[in-house]
Protein backbone atom coordinates (compact mmCIF):
# COMPACT_ATOMS: atom_id res chain seq x y z
CA UNK A 1 0.00 0.00 0.00
CA UNK A 2 2.82 2.41 0.92
CA UNK A 3 4.43 1.84 -2.50
CA UNK A 4 1.16 2.58 -4.28
CA UNK A 5 0.67 5.80 -2.30
CA UNK A 6 4.24 6.93 -3.08
CA UNK A 7 3.68 6.22 -6.77
CA UNK A 8 0.48 8.28 -6.76
CA UNK A 9 2.32 11.17 -5.10
CA UNK A 10 5.03 10.94 -7.77
CA UNK A 11 2.48 11.02 -10.58
CA UNK A 12 0.66 13.97 -9.00
CA UNK A 13 3.92 15.85 -8.47
CA UNK A 14 4.92 15.28 -12.08
CA UNK A 15 1.53 16.45 -13.31
CA UNK A 16 1.74 19.60 -11.23
CA UNK A 17 5.33 20.19 -12.39
CA UNK A 18 4.55 19.85 -16.08
CA UNK A 19 1.27 21.66 -15.79
CA UNK A 20 2.81 24.67 -14.08
CA UNK A 21 5.92 24.81 -16.25
CA UNK A 22 5.78 27.40 -18.98
CA UNK A 23 7.96 29.16 -21.49
CA UNK A 24 11.02 30.60 -19.79
CA UNK A 25 10.88 28.16 -16.88
CA UNK A 26 13.79 26.35 -15.20
CA UNK A 27 14.22 22.59 -15.48
CA UNK A 28 16.17 20.70 -12.80
CA UNK A 29 17.93 17.53 -13.90
CA UNK A 30 17.63 16.04 -10.40
CA UNK A 31 13.84 15.82 -10.87
CA UNK A 32 14.45 13.28 -13.64
CA UNK A 33 16.99 11.16 -11.81
CA UNK A 34 16.32 8.00 -9.82
CA UNK A 35 18.40 5.20 -8.36
CA UNK A 36 19.36 3.94 -11.83
CA UNK A 37 20.88 7.33 -12.64
CA UNK A 38 23.83 6.56 -10.39
CA UNK A 39 25.03 4.02 -12.97
CA UNK A 40 24.07 6.15 -16.00
CA UNK A 41 22.39 9.56 -16.03
CA UNK A 42 21.92 9.59 -19.80
CA UNK A 43 18.20 8.62 -19.73
CA UNK A 44 17.52 11.43 -17.26
CA UNK A 45 19.45 13.90 -19.44
CA UNK A 46 17.43 12.90 -22.49
CA UNK A 47 14.13 13.31 -20.64
CA UNK A 48 15.15 16.68 -19.22
CA UNK A 49 16.29 18.01 -22.60
CA UNK A 50 13.09 16.82 -24.24
CA UNK A 51 11.09 18.84 -21.73
CA UNK A 52 13.38 21.84 -22.18
CA UNK A 53 12.44 21.81 -25.86
CA UNK A 54 8.75 21.05 -25.31
CA UNK A 55 8.28 23.72 -22.66
CA UNK A 56 10.71 26.24 -24.22
CA UNK A 57 12.53 26.40 -20.91
CA UNK A 58 15.14 29.09 -20.29
CA UNK A 59 17.49 27.04 -18.12
CA UNK A 60 18.56 23.51 -17.26
CA UNK A 61 20.19 23.17 -13.84
CA UNK A 62 22.48 20.23 -13.16
CA UNK A 63 22.39 18.58 -9.73
CA UNK A 64 25.95 19.09 -8.48
CA UNK A 65 28.20 16.24 -7.31
CA UNK A 66 29.42 13.68 -9.88
CA UNK A 67 27.12 12.46 -12.65
CA UNK A 68 28.16 9.38 -14.64
CA UNK A 69 27.13 9.42 -18.32
CA UNK A 70 27.50 6.45 -20.66
CA UNK A 71 27.02 6.26 -24.45
CA UNK A 72 24.63 3.28 -24.39
CA UNK A 73 21.42 5.36 -24.45
CA UNK A 74 22.84 8.61 -25.80
CA UNK A 75 21.62 10.58 -28.82
CA UNK A 76 23.13 9.44 -32.11
CA UNK A 77 24.01 11.41 -35.22
CA UNK A 78 26.41 11.05 -38.14
CA UNK A 79 28.53 14.18 -38.16
CA UNK A 80 31.01 15.86 -40.45
CA UNK A 81 33.05 18.11 -38.17
CA UNK A 82 35.80 20.27 -39.62
CA UNK A 83 39.33 19.10 -38.75
CA UNK A 84 37.89 16.16 -36.81
CA UNK A 85 36.92 12.70 -38.04
CA UNK A 86 33.49 12.04 -39.57
CA UNK A 87 31.60 9.18 -37.97
CA UNK A 88 28.38 8.12 -36.29
CA UNK A 89 28.63 9.75 -32.88
CA UNK A 90 26.92 9.22 -29.56
CA UNK A 91 26.10 12.58 -27.96
CA UNK A 92 25.08 13.43 -24.40
CA UNK A 93 23.74 16.99 -24.53
CA UNK A 94 22.18 17.37 -27.98
CA UNK A 95 20.85 20.90 -28.63
CA UNK A 96 19.18 21.58 -31.97
CA UNK A 97 17.36 24.82 -32.91
CA UNK A 98 17.25 26.14 -29.35
CA UNK A 99 17.28 29.86 -28.50
CA UNK A 100 17.99 31.85 -25.33
CA UNK A 101 18.85 28.83 -23.24
CA UNK A 102 21.44 28.18 -20.54
CA UNK A 103 22.84 25.14 -18.79
CA UNK A 104 23.86 25.90 -15.19
CA UNK A 105 26.42 23.35 -14.13
CA UNK A 106 26.08 24.08 -10.42
CA UNK A 107 29.56 22.66 -9.87
CA UNK A 108 28.64 19.30 -11.38
CA UNK A 109 31.32 16.87 -12.51
CA UNK A 110 30.10 15.24 -15.72
CA UNK A 111 32.05 12.00 -15.81
CA UNK A 112 31.71 10.33 -19.20
CA UNK A 113 32.54 6.74 -20.00
CA UNK A 114 33.56 5.42 -23.40
CA UNK A 115 33.29 7.10 -26.79
CA UNK A 116 30.73 9.90 -26.42
CA UNK A 117 30.59 13.61 -27.30
CA UNK A 118 29.62 15.73 -24.28
CA UNK A 119 27.92 18.69 -26.07
CA UNK A 120 26.65 19.27 -29.61
CA UNK A 121 24.85 22.47 -30.69
CA UNK A 122 23.35 23.05 -34.13
CA UNK A 123 21.46 26.12 -35.35
CA UNK A 124 21.18 27.47 -31.82
CA UNK A 125 21.09 31.09 -30.70
CA UNK A 126 22.21 32.69 -27.42
CA UNK A 127 23.27 29.60 -25.50
CA UNK A 128 25.39 29.65 -22.34
CA UNK A 129 27.04 26.80 -20.45
CA UNK A 130 28.79 27.42 -17.15
CA UNK A 131 30.22 26.13 -13.90
CA UNK A 132 30.97 22.46 -14.54
CA UNK A 133 33.74 19.91 -14.97
CA UNK A 134 33.97 17.46 -17.86
CA UNK A 135 36.09 14.34 -17.53
CA UNK A 136 36.21 10.72 -18.69
CA UNK A 137 36.71 7.51 -16.75
CA UNK A 138 39.51 6.60 -19.15
CA UNK A 139 41.68 9.05 -21.11
CA UNK A 140 41.82 8.69 -24.90
CA UNK A 141 45.60 8.87 -24.98
CA UNK A 142 47.72 6.26 -23.21
CA UNK A 143 50.86 7.05 -21.23
CA UNK A 144 53.65 4.82 -19.94
CA UNK A 145 57.11 5.32 -18.43
CA UNK A 146 60.17 4.36 -20.51
CA UNK A 147 62.13 1.81 -18.47
CA UNK A 148 64.74 0.83 -21.06
CA UNK A 149 65.83 2.21 -24.42
CA UNK A 150 68.43 1.94 -27.13
CA UNK A 151 68.89 2.36 -30.88
CA UNK A 152 65.76 1.06 -32.56
CA UNK A 153 63.78 0.12 -29.45
CA UNK A 154 62.23 1.27 -26.19
CA UNK A 155 60.55 -0.50 -23.31
CA UNK A 156 57.56 1.05 -21.55
CA UNK A 157 55.75 0.23 -18.31
CA UNK A 158 52.10 1.24 -17.89
CA UNK A 159 50.33 2.29 -14.66
CA UNK A 160 48.32 -0.27 -12.71
CA UNK A 161 44.96 1.23 -13.63
CA UNK A 162 45.61 0.61 -17.34
CA UNK A 163 44.12 -2.47 -18.94
CA UNK A 164 46.54 -3.67 -21.61
CA UNK A 165 46.40 -6.83 -23.67
CA UNK A 166 48.72 -8.33 -26.25
CA UNK A 167 47.63 -10.72 -28.97
CA UNK A 168 50.07 -12.14 -31.53
CA UNK A 169 52.51 -9.41 -30.58
CA UNK A 170 49.99 -6.59 -30.99
CA UNK A 171 49.34 -4.12 -28.17
CA UNK A 172 45.78 -3.03 -27.26
CA UNK A 173 44.41 -0.63 -24.65
CA UNK A 174 40.94 -1.20 -23.17
CA UNK A 175 38.77 0.01 -20.32
CA UNK A 176 36.81 -2.06 -17.79
CA UNK A 177 33.78 -2.11 -20.11
CA UNK A 178 35.79 -3.54 -22.98
CA UNK A 179 36.01 -0.29 -25.00
CA UNK A 180 39.16 -0.20 -27.14
CA UNK A 181 41.40 2.88 -27.29
CA UNK A 182 43.37 2.78 -30.56
CA UNK A 183 46.49 4.89 -31.09
CA UNK A 184 48.34 6.27 -34.12
CA UNK A 185 51.45 8.15 -32.99
CA UNK A 186 54.16 8.27 -30.35
CA UNK A 187 55.57 11.34 -28.63
CA UNK A 188 57.98 11.56 -25.70
CA UNK A 189 57.37 13.84 -22.71
CA UNK A 190 59.48 15.09 -19.80
CA UNK A 191 57.78 13.79 -16.60
CA UNK A 192 59.23 16.53 -14.36
CA UNK A 193 58.35 19.52 -16.51
CA UNK A 194 55.14 17.87 -17.77
CA UNK A 195 55.93 18.93 -21.31
CA UNK A 196 57.27 17.59 -24.60
CA UNK A 197 60.84 16.38 -24.20
CA UNK A 198 63.49 18.68 -25.65
CA UNK A 199 63.49 18.68 -29.47
CA UNK A 200 61.77 15.30 -29.85
CA UNK A 201 59.73 14.48 -32.93
CA UNK A 202 56.41 12.79 -33.64
CA UNK A 203 56.55 9.18 -34.75
CA UNK A 204 53.65 7.72 -36.68
CA UNK A 205 52.68 4.18 -35.77
CA UNK A 206 50.15 1.76 -37.26
CA UNK A 207 47.48 0.31 -35.00
CA UNK A 208 47.77 -2.24 -33.56
CA UNK A 209 51.57 -2.11 -33.37
CA UNK A 210 53.89 -5.02 -32.69
CA UNK A 211 55.04 -5.08 -29.07
CA UNK A 212 56.81 -7.81 -27.16
CA UNK A 213 55.48 -8.23 -23.63
CA UNK A 214 58.43 -8.45 -21.22
CA UNK A 215 56.59 -8.18 -17.90
CA UNK A 216 53.14 -7.96 -16.36
CA UNK A 217 52.79 -4.33 -17.37
CA UNK A 218 55.87 -3.91 -19.57
CA UNK A 219 56.14 -4.03 -23.36
CA UNK A 220 59.06 -3.58 -25.73
CA UNK A 221 58.73 -1.90 -29.12
CA UNK A 222 61.19 -2.38 -31.98
CA UNK A 223 61.56 -0.20 -35.05
CA UNK A 224 64.85 0.49 -36.87
CA UNK A 225 64.14 4.18 -37.49
CA UNK A 226 63.30 4.92 -33.87
CA UNK A 227 65.95 7.05 -32.15
CA UNK A 228 67.24 6.86 -28.62
CA UNK A 229 64.67 7.53 -25.91
CA UNK A 230 65.43 8.69 -22.40
CA UNK A 231 64.75 6.28 -19.57
CA UNK A 232 62.30 7.89 -17.17
CA UNK A 233 60.51 9.92 -19.83
CA UNK A 234 56.84 9.29 -20.53
CA UNK A 235 55.83 7.84 -23.89
CA UNK A 236 52.43 9.06 -25.02
CA UNK A 237 50.37 6.97 -27.43
CA UNK A 238 48.20 9.52 -29.23
CA UNK A 239 44.55 8.79 -30.00
CA UNK A 240 43.95 7.40 -33.49
CA UNK A 241 40.81 9.45 -34.17
CA UNK A 242 39.16 12.75 -33.31
CA UNK A 243 35.65 11.39 -33.02
CA UNK A 244 34.21 13.08 -29.92
CA UNK A 245 34.97 16.78 -29.33
CA UNK A 246 33.98 18.37 -26.03
CA UNK A 247 31.79 21.09 -27.56
CA UNK A 248 30.72 21.12 -31.23
CA UNK A 249 29.01 24.21 -32.66
CA UNK A 250 27.46 24.36 -36.13
CA UNK A 251 25.58 27.38 -37.51
CA UNK A 252 25.17 28.87 -34.03
CA UNK A 253 24.76 32.55 -33.17
CA UNK A 254 25.83 33.54 -29.66
CA UNK A 255 27.58 31.01 -27.42
CA UNK A 256 29.14 31.58 -24.01
CA UNK A 257 31.22 29.08 -22.05
CA UNK A 258 32.33 30.14 -18.56
CA UNK A 259 34.02 28.46 -15.61
CA UNK A 260 34.17 25.11 -17.37
CA UNK A 261 36.99 22.64 -16.68
CA UNK A 262 37.60 20.25 -19.57
CA UNK A 263 40.04 17.53 -18.58
CA UNK A 264 39.58 15.01 -21.37
CA UNK A 265 37.79 14.22 -24.64
CA UNK A 266 38.52 12.38 -27.88
CA UNK A 267 39.02 15.32 -30.22
CA UNK A 268 39.05 19.09 -29.92
CA UNK A 269 37.86 20.89 -26.82
CA UNK A 270 35.69 23.45 -28.61
CA UNK A 271 35.18 23.22 -32.38
CA UNK A 272 32.95 25.88 -33.95
CA UNK A 273 32.15 26.08 -37.64
CA UNK A 274 30.06 28.66 -39.48
CA UNK A 275 29.10 30.22 -36.14
CA UNK A 276 29.01 33.74 -34.75
CA UNK A 277 29.80 35.55 -31.47
CA UNK A 278 31.60 33.02 -29.27
CA UNK A 279 33.02 33.76 -25.83
CA UNK A 280 35.10 31.51 -23.57
CA UNK A 281 35.60 32.86 -20.05
CA UNK A 282 37.85 31.08 -17.55
CA UNK A 283 37.77 27.84 -19.48
CA UNK A 284 40.43 25.39 -18.31
CA UNK A 285 41.76 22.67 -20.57
CA UNK A 286 44.32 20.70 -18.56
CA UNK A 287 44.94 17.19 -17.17
CA UNK A 288 42.74 16.10 -14.28
CA UNK A 289 44.16 17.64 -11.08
CA UNK A 290 45.70 15.02 -8.84
CA UNK A 291 46.15 12.53 -11.65
CA UNK A 292 49.50 11.38 -13.01
CA UNK A 293 48.50 12.31 -16.58
CA UNK A 294 50.53 14.67 -18.73
CA UNK A 295 47.99 15.00 -21.55
CA UNK A 296 44.57 16.61 -21.23
CA UNK A 297 42.48 16.37 -24.42
CA UNK A 298 43.63 14.56 -27.56
CA UNK A 299 43.65 17.46 -30.07
CA UNK A 300 43.36 21.29 -30.22
CA UNK A 301 41.97 23.05 -27.16
CA UNK A 302 39.85 25.26 -29.45
CA UNK A 303 39.28 25.58 -33.20
CA UNK A 304 37.16 28.10 -35.14
CA UNK A 305 36.35 27.69 -38.84
CA UNK A 306 34.49 30.19 -41.04
CA UNK A 307 33.16 32.01 -37.99
CA UNK A 308 31.95 35.60 -37.81
CA UNK A 309 31.15 38.32 -35.29
CA UNK A 310 33.61 37.94 -32.41
CA UNK A 311 35.68 35.23 -30.80
CA UNK A 312 36.80 36.00 -27.23
CA UNK A 313 38.98 33.84 -25.00
CA UNK A 314 39.61 35.51 -21.66
CA UNK A 315 41.48 34.18 -18.59
CA UNK A 316 41.59 30.62 -19.96
CA UNK A 317 44.12 27.85 -19.39
CA UNK A 318 45.15 25.70 -22.34
CA UNK A 319 47.63 23.20 -20.94
CA UNK A 320 48.70 19.72 -21.98
CA UNK A 321 46.43 19.28 -25.00
CA UNK A 322 47.76 17.05 -27.78
CA UNK A 323 47.76 19.88 -30.33
CA UNK A 324 47.48 23.67 -30.62
CA UNK A 325 45.67 26.02 -28.24
CA UNK A 326 43.59 27.50 -31.04
CA UNK A 327 43.29 27.73 -34.80
CA UNK A 328 41.16 30.42 -36.44
CA UNK A 329 40.73 30.13 -40.21
CA UNK A 330 38.37 29.71 -43.14
CA UNK A 331 37.96 26.95 -45.73
CA UNK A 332 39.45 26.70 -49.20
CA UNK A 333 37.67 24.40 -51.62
CA UNK A 334 39.60 23.42 -54.75
CA UNK A 335 38.43 23.99 -58.32
CA UNK A 336 38.34 20.48 -59.75
CA UNK A 337 36.98 21.45 -63.15
CA UNK A 338 35.60 24.44 -65.05
CA UNK A 339 32.25 23.13 -66.33
CA UNK A 340 31.08 26.20 -68.27
CA UNK A 341 31.78 29.96 -68.44
CA UNK A 342 29.93 30.45 -65.13
CA UNK A 343 29.97 27.01 -63.50
CA UNK A 344 32.57 25.20 -61.37
CA UNK A 345 32.97 21.71 -59.99
CA UNK A 346 34.53 22.10 -56.54
CA UNK A 347 36.19 19.43 -54.44
CA UNK A 348 37.39 19.11 -50.86
CA UNK A 349 41.05 18.21 -51.06
CA UNK A 350 41.68 17.63 -47.36
CA UNK A 351 39.70 14.76 -45.79
CA UNK A 352 39.21 16.77 -42.59
CA UNK A 353 36.81 19.01 -44.52
CA UNK A 354 34.68 16.38 -46.24
CA UNK A 355 30.95 16.79 -45.77
CA UNK A 356 31.08 20.51 -44.97
CA UNK A 357 28.39 22.50 -46.82
CA UNK A 358 29.42 26.10 -46.36
CA UNK A 359 28.64 27.53 -49.82
CA UNK A 360 25.17 29.05 -50.10
CA UNK A 361 23.32 31.05 -52.77
CA UNK A 362 24.00 34.78 -52.47
CA UNK A 363 27.38 34.25 -50.83
CA UNK A 364 30.42 36.02 -52.27
CA UNK A 365 33.36 33.78 -53.10
CA UNK A 366 36.95 34.83 -53.62
CA UNK A 367 38.89 32.99 -56.32
CA UNK A 368 42.50 32.44 -55.28
CA UNK A 369 45.59 31.29 -57.16
CA UNK A 370 46.74 28.33 -55.07
CA UNK A 371 50.41 28.89 -55.94
CA UNK A 372 50.62 32.60 -55.09
CA UNK A 373 47.67 32.79 -52.66
CA UNK A 374 46.56 35.98 -54.42
CA UNK A 375 42.85 36.68 -54.88
CA UNK A 376 42.08 37.49 -58.52
CA UNK A 377 38.27 37.66 -58.53
CA UNK A 378 35.21 37.94 -56.31
CA UNK A 379 31.91 36.55 -57.56
CA UNK A 380 28.47 35.97 -56.05
CA UNK A 381 26.99 32.48 -55.90
CA UNK A 382 23.80 31.97 -57.91
CA UNK A 383 23.13 28.24 -57.47
CA UNK A 384 24.65 25.42 -55.41
CA UNK A 385 24.30 21.64 -55.64
CA UNK A 386 26.15 19.49 -53.10
CA UNK A 387 26.71 16.26 -54.99
CA UNK A 388 28.14 14.34 -52.04
CA UNK A 389 30.57 14.78 -49.15
CA UNK A 390 33.44 15.56 -51.53
CA UNK A 391 32.06 17.39 -54.60
CA UNK A 392 29.92 20.52 -55.07
CA UNK A 393 28.73 22.27 -58.23
CA UNK A 394 28.43 26.06 -58.14
CA UNK A 395 26.86 28.44 -60.67
CA UNK A 396 28.12 32.01 -60.34
CA UNK A 397 26.23 35.22 -61.05
CA UNK A 398 28.84 36.43 -63.55
CA UNK A 399 31.19 34.79 -66.06
CA UNK A 400 34.44 33.44 -64.67
CA UNK A 401 37.63 35.45 -65.30
CA UNK A 402 40.07 34.25 -67.95
CA UNK A 403 42.78 33.34 -65.40
CA UNK A 404 40.66 30.75 -63.61
CA UNK A 405 42.26 27.31 -63.68
CA UNK A 406 41.87 23.89 -62.18
CA UNK A 407 43.71 23.57 -58.88
CA UNK A 408 42.89 27.10 -57.75
CA UNK A 409 40.74 27.50 -54.66
CA UNK A 410 37.62 29.37 -53.54
CA UNK A 411 36.61 30.65 -50.12
CA UNK A 412 33.88 32.72 -48.53
CA UNK A 413 34.74 36.40 -48.81
CA UNK A 414 32.42 38.14 -46.42
CA UNK A 415 32.59 38.98 -42.71
CA UNK A 416 35.52 37.74 -40.60
CA UNK A 417 35.59 37.46 -36.80
CA UNK A 418 37.25 39.95 -34.52
CA UNK A 419 39.44 37.95 -32.15
CA UNK A 420 40.42 38.80 -28.56
CA UNK A 421 42.70 36.46 -26.60
CA UNK A 422 43.53 37.95 -23.22
CA UNK A 423 44.93 36.79 -19.89
CA UNK A 424 45.39 33.15 -20.90
CA UNK A 425 48.06 30.56 -20.12
CA UNK A 426 49.10 28.59 -23.20
CA UNK A 427 51.71 25.85 -22.96
CA UNK A 428 52.97 22.37 -22.04
CA UNK A 429 51.13 21.01 -25.07
CA UNK A 430 52.12 19.46 -28.35
CA UNK A 431 52.98 21.76 -31.27
CA UNK A 432 52.06 25.44 -31.36
CA UNK A 433 50.09 28.04 -29.42
CA UNK A 434 47.83 30.27 -31.52
CA UNK A 435 47.26 29.79 -35.24
CA UNK A 436 45.68 33.03 -36.38
CA UNK A 437 43.97 33.38 -39.74
CA UNK A 438 41.15 35.90 -39.33
CA UNK A 439 41.00 39.02 -41.48
CA UNK A 440 39.10 40.83 -38.73
CA UNK A 441 40.71 42.82 -35.91
CA UNK A 442 42.88 40.53 -33.77
CA UNK A 443 44.18 41.44 -30.30
CA UNK A 444 46.45 39.05 -28.37
CA UNK A 445 47.30 40.57 -24.99
CA UNK A 446 48.43 39.78 -21.44
CA UNK A 447 48.96 36.06 -22.09
CA UNK A 448 51.75 33.74 -20.99
CA UNK A 449 53.15 31.36 -23.59
CA UNK A 450 55.31 28.29 -22.97
CA UNK A 451 54.83 26.40 -26.21
CA UNK A 452 57.09 23.72 -27.69
CA UNK A 453 56.78 25.31 -31.13
CA UNK A 454 55.81 28.75 -32.37
CA UNK A 455 53.73 30.66 -29.85
CA UNK A 456 51.89 32.55 -32.60
CA UNK A 457 51.78 31.25 -36.15
CA UNK A 458 50.19 32.82 -39.22
CA UNK A 459 49.34 30.18 -41.80
CA UNK A 460 47.01 29.61 -44.73
CA UNK A 461 47.54 27.64 -47.94
CA UNK A 462 45.76 26.19 -50.96
CA UNK A 463 47.91 23.12 -51.46
CA UNK A 464 47.90 21.04 -48.26
CA UNK A 465 45.65 22.05 -45.32
CA UNK A 466 43.42 24.24 -47.53
CA UNK A 467 42.81 26.74 -44.74
CA UNK A 468 41.91 30.32 -45.62
CA UNK A 469 43.90 32.97 -43.77
CA UNK A 470 45.57 36.28 -44.59
CA UNK A 471 45.46 38.56 -41.53
CA UNK A 472 44.90 42.30 -41.93
CA UNK A 473 45.02 43.85 -38.44
CA UNK A 474 46.87 42.10 -35.60
CA UNK A 475 48.11 43.54 -32.29
CA UNK A 476 50.31 41.40 -30.02
CA UNK A 477 51.01 43.28 -26.80
CA UNK A 478 51.90 42.86 -23.11
CA UNK A 479 52.50 39.11 -23.36
CA UNK A 480 55.24 36.95 -21.85
CA UNK A 481 56.88 34.37 -24.11
CA UNK A 482 58.67 32.04 -21.70
CA UNK A 483 61.12 29.46 -23.11
CA UNK A 484 59.19 28.65 -26.26
CA UNK A 485 60.48 26.50 -29.14
CA UNK A 486 61.68 23.55 -27.01
CA UNK A 487 59.83 20.89 -29.02
CA UNK A 488 60.09 19.50 -32.53
CA UNK A 489 61.83 21.81 -35.05
CA UNK A 490 58.90 21.20 -37.41
CA UNK A 491 56.49 23.10 -35.14
CA UNK A 492 57.65 26.58 -36.09
CA UNK A 493 60.62 28.61 -37.26
CA UNK A 494 60.42 31.27 -34.50
CA UNK A 495 58.33 32.38 -31.50
CA UNK A 496 56.25 34.51 -33.89
CA UNK A 497 56.29 33.06 -37.38
CA UNK A 498 54.58 32.71 -40.73
CA UNK A 499 54.05 29.24 -42.14
CA UNK A 500 51.89 30.04 -45.17
CA UNK A 501 52.33 27.86 -48.23
CA UNK A 502 53.16 30.23 -51.09
CA UNK A 503 55.34 28.25 -53.49
CA UNK A 504 55.49 30.86 -56.25
CA UNK A 505 55.70 34.64 -56.79
CA UNK A 506 58.02 36.55 -54.49
CA UNK A 507 55.88 39.71 -54.43
CA UNK A 508 52.83 37.97 -52.99
CA UNK A 509 51.87 39.59 -49.66
CA UNK A 510 49.42 37.28 -47.93
CA UNK A 511 49.54 38.66 -44.36
CA UNK A 512 49.42 42.37 -43.51
CA UNK A 513 49.67 44.85 -40.63
CA UNK A 514 51.07 43.00 -37.60
CA UNK A 515 52.11 45.01 -34.53
CA UNK A 516 54.21 43.45 -31.76
CA UNK A 517 54.81 45.76 -28.81
CA UNK A 518 55.60 45.77 -25.07
CA UNK A 519 56.11 42.02 -24.80
CA UNK A 520 58.76 40.02 -22.94
CA UNK A 521 60.64 37.32 -24.87
CA UNK A 522 62.58 35.19 -22.42
CA UNK A 523 64.31 32.02 -23.55
CA UNK A 524 67.16 29.87 -24.77
CA UNK A 525 66.25 30.06 -28.47
CA UNK A 526 67.45 33.10 -30.40
CA UNK A 527 64.68 32.86 -33.01
CA UNK A 528 62.16 35.58 -32.16
CA UNK A 529 60.50 36.47 -35.50
CA UNK A 530 60.47 34.70 -38.86
CA UNK A 531 58.16 36.19 -41.51
CA UNK A 532 57.38 35.33 -45.11
CA UNK A 533 55.33 37.33 -47.64
CA UNK A 534 54.17 39.96 -45.12
CA UNK A 535 53.37 43.61 -45.79
CA UNK A 536 53.50 45.73 -42.64
CA UNK A 537 55.21 44.49 -39.47
CA UNK A 538 56.24 46.62 -36.48
CA UNK A 539 58.29 45.35 -33.51
CA UNK A 540 58.72 47.96 -30.77
CA UNK A 541 59.04 48.37 -27.02
CA UNK A 542 59.72 44.67 -26.48
CA UNK A 543 62.20 43.15 -24.04
CA UNK A 544 64.34 40.20 -25.08
CA UNK A 545 66.09 38.19 -22.35
CA UNK A 546 68.36 35.36 -23.44
CA UNK A 547 68.96 32.56 -20.94
CA UNK A 548 70.48 29.09 -21.25
CA UNK A 549 69.79 28.08 -17.64
CA UNK A 550 66.79 25.81 -18.40
CA UNK A 551 67.42 24.49 -21.92
CA UNK A 552 70.44 24.12 -24.24
CA UNK A 553 71.16 27.15 -26.40
CA UNK A 554 69.56 26.97 -29.83
CA UNK A 555 70.22 28.97 -33.01
CA UNK A 556 72.42 32.07 -33.14
CA UNK A 557 71.87 35.82 -32.59
CA UNK A 558 71.76 36.26 -36.38
CA UNK A 559 68.53 34.22 -36.41
CA UNK A 560 66.68 36.67 -34.16
CA UNK A 561 64.79 38.41 -36.98
CA UNK A 562 64.36 36.77 -40.37
CA UNK A 563 62.27 38.32 -43.12
CA UNK A 564 61.77 36.94 -46.62
CA UNK A 565 59.75 38.64 -49.34
CA UNK A 566 58.39 41.28 -46.93
CA UNK A 567 57.65 45.00 -47.13
CA UNK A 568 57.33 47.81 -44.57
CA UNK A 569 59.21 46.14 -41.71
CA UNK A 570 60.08 48.24 -38.64
CA UNK A 571 62.24 46.82 -35.83
CA UNK A 572 62.80 48.94 -32.70
CA UNK A 573 64.61 46.94 -30.01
Amino acid sequence: MRTIIHSLYAVLAAALFYGCSSEGSTIYLKDYMDSSSEADAMPAIRAALDDCVRLKAAKLVLPGDTVLVKPTKAFEEYQYISNNDPSMKRIAFQLHDMDNFSIEGNGTVLLFSGHISPFNLERCKNISVNNMTIDFTRAFVSEGVITAAGPGFFEVEFPEHYIITTNDGHLYFKDKDGEVYPYSNLLEFDPVRKEVAYHVRDHGISYPAHFEQVGQRKCRFFRPDYGDSKVGDVMVFGAQTRNNPGFTLLDCDGFSLSDVHLYNCCGMGVIAQSSKDIELLRMDVEPTPGSDRIISISADATHFVNCKGYIRMIDCIFRGQKDDATNVHGWYMAIDKVLSPDKLLLRWRHPGQNGIKFIKPGMTLELVNSKTMETYSRLAVKEVEHLNSEYTEVVLSEPLPSEVQEGDVVAEDEAYPDVLISGCYIGNNRARGLLIGSRGKVVIEKNTFHTPGAAILFEGDGRYWYEQSGVRDVTIKDNVFENCMYGSPSWGSAVIAVGSGIPEKENSRYHKNILVENNVFRGFDHRIVNLYCVDGFTFRGNKIEFTDADYPTNATPEDKFIFKNCDNIKIEE
